[in-house]
């Protein structure tokens, strides 16, 4: 059984997708330079009429973060509609109660014994540094195990995350959900275990990368680098094909498709998702420039 005090120090964590962790970490302070620019897109039809908008979020920021700007703010005014991962990301409990549904298993052997003996003195020393004990770990499954530990990386809070503040956004005007904390954290669940010992030893080694420059991904989504944003969705956890393959291009796929009746429908959702979901030749603007949208970056 997970303890109740080990489900409170996660439930704002599974929410994020470990794919985007790397644009998830580093303390930021407030900007004094250049104007704020994450990534936004416009979508149009083949006759130019604007269908909608797409924003790529990060999941955790420091507080007083400027991230806002006039485009954004305009888009907000004129969509329809909010797209986003998980609408409910304020219901701790029912997250809780999935997370201890998918996650717990009572049969598993100790969690260092579920990678390389040349990395087990690494993960003692990272649970040692984390908020949790070895008993914390005992009956979790062991990509949940690189959820917990994924939280060495993030000095950010989730309270602050943009998908949010999209949601306070668009308050009396239709949110849907593309995946829902069920679905989204089944898809870390239905991994075969060689692919979350994967993922969690890939985890450890991104926090070490991660402590290097701790801003510098964080940087690059505030300033919309897409280059940088691009990298980290090839390197780290993400350079393995089979994680990258079903933490990513795969939703993208099952997102791009369920966007078609909207589309089609002359609704003008905003899509507010992870930064990594919307760059690169898997990115979610690519697949919807294959089903013959015009998709332009607006800022």
């Amino acid at each position: 059984m997970i303890r109740k005090a080990v489900l409170k120090r996660i439930t704002l964590l599974l929410a994020v997708s470990v794919m985007l962790a790397a644009c998830d970490i580093g303390e930021q302070p407030p900007q004094d330079g250049p104007r704020p620019s994450p990534l936004m897109y416009e979508i149009a039809d083949k006759n130019g009429t604007v269908e909608g908008w797409m924003f790529g979020t990060i999941h955790a920021l420091p507080d007083n973060t400027q991230w806002r700007s006039d485009a954004l703010e305009n888009a907000n005014a004129d969509a329809d509609l909010l797209f986003v991962e998980i609408a409910d990301l304020n219901d701790s409990e029912a997250i809780s109660r999935i997370y201890t549904q998918l996650a717990a298993r009572p049969d598993l052997p100790p969690l260092n014994k579920r990678i390389g003996s040349d990395k087990r003195a690494k993960l003692d020393m990272l649970i040692a540094r984390s908020k949790f004990t070895p008993r914390d770990f005992q009956s979790v499954e062991t990509w949940a195990a690189a959820l917990m530990l994924a939280q060495l990386a993030r000095t950010g809070k989730a309270e602050n995350g943009v998908d949010r503040a999209f949601v306070e956004d668009f308050e009396g005007r239709p949110i849907s959900e593309f995946e829902g904390a069920r679905a989204q954290l089944a898809i870390f669940d239905s991994l075969p275990e060689q692919d979350q010992r994967d993922l969690l030893s890939g985890v450890m080694d991104d926090i070490d990368k991660a402590e290097t420059d701790p801003g510098s991904l964080r940087r690059a989504w505030i300033a919309g680098d897409e280059a940088a944003l691009v990298e980290a969705t090839q390197t780290g956890i993400m350079a393995d094909p089979e994680l990258r393959e079903a933490l990513l291009v795969q939703r993208n796929r099952d997102w791009a498709e369920q966007l078609k009746p909207i589309l089609a429908a002359k609704d003008q959702p905003m899509i507010a998702v992870g930064a990594g979901h919307l760059v690169g030749p898997d990115g979610l603007p690519a697949m919807l420039r294959k089903q013959g949208f015009t998709v332009r970056r607006v800022q």
